[in-house]
C-alpha cells in the first residue's frame, strides 16, 4: 500500500481544506413597483412593498437646511 514519503505541512493541509471555502455573491432581484435592487423574498427597502402589497410604511426623508 502506498505511503507518503514526506509529511505535508499544516499550511498545505489548510490550503487543501479551505480551497472551496468562499462567499458566493448575493443574488439580487428588482422591485416591480420602483425598480430598486433587493434580496429575493424580502420587502423592498425603498418603497415597502412585497408581492404587490404595501407591507411597511416608509417615512419620507426631511430636507435639512442647506447653504442657500
Amino acid at each position: 500500500m502506498p505511503v507518503p514519503k514526506k509529511r505535508h505541512s499544516n499550511v498545505r493541509q489548510g490550503k487543501r481544506r479551505f480551497s472551496n471555502y468562499r462567499l458566493s455573491p448575493a443574488k439580487l432581484s428588482t422591485c416591480p413597483s420602483c425598480g430598486a435592487a433587493l434580496l429575493p423574498h424580502h420587502a423592498c427597502p425603498s418603497c415597502g412593498t412585497y408581492k404587490g402589497r404595501q407591507v411597511k410604511k416608509i417615512k419620507e426623508k426631511k430636507k435639512g437646511k442647506g447653504k442657500e
